[in-house]
């Protein structure tokens, strides 16, 4: 099966949390935060939503950082994703 976003959406895979902290402590699996940093896996056309034209700025592949409580968990064939709108999406990573 496969994810196909519509209108401004995306979906994004979670990169997976550090471990370890700078200091060399180990953290838990209940201690680590969720990360909001995530790789672009699919991207919706764009188009007019709710009356104004969007453009997608992100692509495939792109490593961004999204807002905390946005969108909407999914998972998939044992994997996890997360459906967002563009607007959720706070930066690109370079």
């Amino acid at each position: 099966m496969k994810l196909v976003p519509l209108g401004d959406r995306v979906v994004l895979k979670q990169l997976e949390a550090e471990e370890t902290t700078k200091s060399g402590i180990v953290l838990p699996g209940q201690a680590k935060e969720k990360p909001q940093q995530a790789e672009v896996i699919a991207v919706g056309p764009g188009g007019v939503v709710d009356g104004k034209e969007v453009k997608m700025e992100v692509k495939v592949g792109d490593q961004v950082i999204y807002s905390k409580y946005s969108g909407t968990d999914v998972k998939m064939d044992e994997e996890e994703y997360i459906i967002v709108k563009q607007a959720d999406i706070l930066a690109i990573v370079e």
